[in-house]
């Protein structure tokens, strides 16, 4: 059934380990702007698996297509963040002619060698993706633990401006509930097949107009360059104040780019060359 919708949606994917309180600053100017976003929770990330059967990236986005469809959205700007960034990029790969935007906030898809320059090299934290890949170490420590485990990394990762620490409280409470660590573990274990998913967009690159957000204290300017070699049309915005988290820590900020780049890059998107005409 077709959800009657007031301006252009935006899908919103956020990452781990934050919930759909990432968005709740970048909300309001995003409907004053006209646009109406649409938040959306990927199974594992704050929430359980619910009816996912893996974590692989392309899967994952297979299932966001059918939750689209079943909200009846058809044509949309998608903006991911962390792991929600690579499923929006799988997304607008799978469907280019829906997909009229592509915004990914601080994140590097998986098999994108690139640096991260200082300062954010000395900030975005390095160790969790090989914790988070050895199988049986972190369901025998974490439990707990959680505020010592999701809370030094939300630190860490924020930079010097940090993170509201409600909002921290609220996200550690999320990633403590049952089954939601073992979910957010499983985004970490797919590598493999999500780095051969990613190598088969590079083959067949993402024409739709892309926004790579970076923050100057987590990844910056490696988000943009990081895309390049999967999309066609990316622009790049640093935000300076920003660690892991702009959409959160510059609202303001990245909404101005944000609207900007959906008013000036928005376009009827062009079919994957892959599909026949």
């Amino acid at each position: 059934m077709s959800h009657s919708l007031s301006g252009q949606p935006i899908v919103l994917l956020h990452g781990w380990p934050v919930t759909e309180a990432h968005w709740r600053n970048l909300l309001p100017p995003l409907h004053r702007a006209g646009f109406t976003p649409v938040p959306i929770t990927l199974p594992g990330l704050g929430i359980p698996r619910g009816s996912a059967h893996s974590f692989r990236k392309s899967e994952l986005a297979d299932w966001l297509r059918e939750e689209l469809a079943d909200r009846g959205i058809e044509r949309f700007a998608v903006m991911g963040h962390d792991w929600g960034g690579t499923v929006a990029a799988l997304l607008a790969a799978m469907m280019p002619s829906a997909v009229t935007a592509l915004v990914i906030e601080e994140e590097v898809l998986p098999g994108i060698t690139v640096d991260i320059p200082a300062p954010g090299d000395q900030h975005y934290p390095s160790w969790h993706g090989p914790f988070n890949r050895v199988v049986g170490v972190a369901e025998e420590l974490v439990p707990g633990r959680e505020a010592s485990y999701y809370g030094p990394f939300l630190q860490q990762s924020a930079g010097p401006a940090g993170l509201d620490p409600d909002a921290v409280q609220s996200y550690v409470e999320a990633y403590a509930a049952a089954g939601v660590l073992e979910a957010g573990l499983g985004y970490y274990r797919t590598r493999a097949a999500d780095i051969a998913d990613v190598e088969r967009i590079q083959k067949n690159p993402i024409q739709t107009p892309v926004l790579a957000i970076g923050g100057r204290y987590a990844m910056g300017p490696a988000v943009a360059e990081g895309l390049r070699p999967v999309a066609t049309d990316v622009l790049e915005a640093v935000l300076e104040q920003s660690g892991h988290y702009p959409a959160e820590q510059e609202p303001e900020a990245a909404a101005s780019v944000i609207v900007e780049f959906l008013q000036q890059h928005h376009r009827q998107p062009a079919l994957n060359r892959a599909q026949p005409a």
